[in-house]
């Protein structure tokens, strides 16, 4: 499994309840740009469209070889799941109120999957603690001195 891009903002923004893999459905010129490492999944975020999962805003560049063929840098990409994982993410959705937000993207073989989370927003005071953790941490692993 090659990593491609993460979205760190996932983690801070959000406690991450579960997590799914997807696969993606791509043009031939967007396949050739992630390869190139082209691609960001930061300000992206995932909808439920007629029993459908896309994913919305995320940032593919044009391929530089790819002419009349290339793709639109922003499209609305449909992401692959079974029938029970869509139904279950629309439950958790309306009923609860949770979000659904793409962590990574990678490949896996020689296919490229997007690994999506189910996530609840978190609070002012959330993040705060989340920052007091990750220095507490750091100073550990590091032994700072003051």
């Amino acid at each position: 499994m090659k990593i491609i891009c993460n979205n760190k903002k996932a983690n801070y923004e959000y406690f991450i309840l579960d997590k799914y893999e997807a696969g993606i459905k791509l043009k031939g010129t967007e396949i050739k740009s992630i390869r190139a490492g082209k691609i960001s999944i930061n300000d992206a975020y995932i909808g439920i469209k007629d029993n459908k999962v896309y994913i919305y805003n995320m940032f593919i560049g044009k391929y530089e070889y790819g002419n009349i063929f290339n793709h639109d840098e922003l499209r609305d990409r449909e992401l692959l799941l079974n029938k029970n994982e869509i139904r279950k993410l629309a439950n958790k959705i309306k009923l609860e109120g949770l979000t659904i937000i793409p962590l990574k993207a990678y490949f896996k073989d020689a296919l490229v999957k997007i690994e999506i989370g189910l996530a609840k927003g978190k609070k002012l005071y959330d993040k705060r603690e989340t920052i007091k953790e990750r220095d507490v941490l750091r100073r550990e692993t590091k032994n700072y001195k003051y």
